[in-house]
């Protein structure tokens, strides 16, 4: 599971702005083979540098003949590896490739359809002749490029995939990569393994072994630091690290007040006691508080609560001879959004990544760059990291600061902090902890009027929320049993002070994002 050419099998995707374009990339990577989405503008010479056994075209907003349409440089079709394009993909290669015609459609195709196929392409191998399958287009193909003929049709697609089997080139108007094809995975791993002939040798303990390898060869005899946030990605980026260099990692936990109930305690006992590494924690709790102390616009929150954290680590650093290094859990999905992906080397320059000021003068070590956060949960069980803090809920850097809606203040901080404790456990008592991807309260800065013990209160609404999602790019509402909303809301008002109302957050993102602030 290396992200270096030559060292594993992988597969580019080219990413023309498509809505499934990382579901692509997954899809590979679930067949056990290393996947990168790349931008379409990535060039040939960089592409070909990375030796990849084949190439995905994404699909794409736009329409191929539009002006300012996103492209690809034709030399790609010239690289003597197999490509195949997916909608918008397809029509791409209809419209560079000489012979091709990409036409609007008279009537567009949205949603299922059922398509059918000649099995006798290798792409097609194994595939039942008429299937479900997954459309969204406009466009279509009105004649397929030279040398190409057709391999699949639907009732409104006369050209719903081509095949060009003398030079490895193949194309699908439909979404192989959604569930709602019904056999699109087998048509992916078709390509993947018989035409690309890749061997599915990307495994978490291959991964592990790799990283912890490369990291002992760059770091030699330098100390490396780490900044713990007890966080899914830190903790297992800290493992792997510490099995290549051992007691020359020290990693810092910062606790600014803003964690989680009980996550200093767990992060001591899994990194001090389990794992025997050295782990510095620094109180800077009051430090934190002060200067939130009447703030109440989020982005001039999350700008304090930065900087201070960055005053904080530097001067705890600085405590340490010899820090070389500095090691950060960025994953695959932070890359992609950062516009990154075409630069996916384990260890590189440091460039004030995370906020971090380039004065610093460390260079920067990122084990998990390549993965996505699924597969992040998977290298923690793989280095024998304690379940619950694999399955840990994903925690925004600046902590509980942007769940309490308004003026951050120890109260509120320490309100929230039970709140969501108390959503945490029923949520695992449940037995739901696996499947909902977030969950969490939140402090809304409101307060109405209640009655508890024949009295009358003016106290604070605590705010539920919780959400399902793959990638944290799209995310619906979870649907909680009503039992379990019950008991949440049984608990905190009778156990949280200061608390009389609960209510559940059923906003999907988008329109919301996951987090209130």
């Amino acid at each position: 599971m290396s992200p270096d050419a030559g060292t594993t099998d992988r597969i580019a995707v080219i990413d023309f702005g498509g809505q499934y374009s990382q579901l692509i990339a997954r899809r590979i990577r679930e067949a056990d083979i290393h996947s990168l989405l790349l931008p379409h503008d990535t060039p040939v010479d960089e592409l070909k540098d990375l030796e990849p056994k084949g190439v995905i075209l994404s699909g794409g907003p736009a329409s191929v003949y539009g002006e300012g349409a996103p492209t690809v440089d034709e030399g790609l079709f010239s690289l003597d590896v197999p490509v195949l394009g997916i909608c918008y993909g397809m029509q791409l290669m209809s419209h560079l490739l000489p012979g091709g015609d990409v036409e609007k459609a008279d009537k567009c195709e949205y949603g299922r359809a059922t398509v059918t196929l000649d099995t006798g392409t290798a792409l097609f191998r194994g595939v039942t002749g008429q299937t479900e399958c997954w459309m969204s287009h406009g466009d279509r193909v009105e004649s397929v490029p030279d040398e190409f003929v057709v391999a699949g049709e639907t009732e409104n697609a006369p050209v719903a995939a081509m095949a060009d089997e003398r030079r490895f080139l193949y194309g699908v108007q439909f979404h192989p990569e959604v569930t709602h094809t019904e056999q699109g995975q087998r048509i992916l791993e078709n390509f993947a393994y018989r035409i690309c002939g890749c061997t599915g040798n990307w495994t978490s303990k291959q991964y592990v072994t790799e990283q912890i390898e490369k990291i002992r060869k760059a770091v030699g005899e330098n100390q490396v630091i780490c900044g713990l946030s007890g966080g899914v990605d830190s903790s297992v980026a800290a493992a792997i690290v510490h099995e290549a260099v051992g007691n020359q990692l020290t990693c810092i936990l910062v606790d600014h007040g803003l964690l989680r109930h009980g996550e200093v305690d767990e992060v001591r006992h899994t990194f001090e006691d389990t794992f025997g590494m050295d782990l510095r924690v620094v109180d800077a709790r009051d430090q934190f508080f002060n200067r939130l102390q009447g703030v109440t616009d989020p982005e001039e929150k999350r700008s304090i609560i930065g900087e201070a954290f960055i005053d904080v680590f530097e001067e705890e650093a600085e405590r340490i001879d010899g820090a070389a290094y500095l090691v950060q859990g960025t994953i695959y999905s932070d890359v992609i959004e950062s516009g990154g992906a075409t630069n996916a080397s384990t260890i590189k320059s440091h460039h004030n990544v995370g906020g971090l000021p380039e004065q610093m003068g460390l260079d920067l070590i990122e084990p998990l760059r390549s993965l996505f956060k699924d597969e992040v949960r998977e290298v923690g069980e793989e280095l024998g990291l304690p379940e619950e803090l694999v399955w840990r809920q994903p925690f925004p850097g600046p902590g509980l600061g942007i769940r309490v809606l308004g003026e951050v203040t120890p109260e509120k901080a320490g309100i929230l902090r039970q709140a969501d404790a108390i959503i945490r456990e029923v949520i695992a008592d449940a037995g739901l902890q696996r499947e909902v991807w977030q969950y969490f309260a939140t402090l809304p800065n409101m307060q109405s009027v209640g009655v508890q013990g024949d009295e009358r209160t003016y106290s604070y609404t605590v705010g539920v929320r919780a959400v399902t999602s793959e990638d944290a790019m799209t995310a619906d509402w979870a649907r909680l049993p009503h039992d379990v909303l019950d008991t949440i809301s049984t608990r905190i008002t009778n156990e949280v002070p200061d608390v009389n109302r609960v209510v559940y957050d059923i906003t999907s993102k988008p329109p919301a994002t996951i987090e209130w602030e």
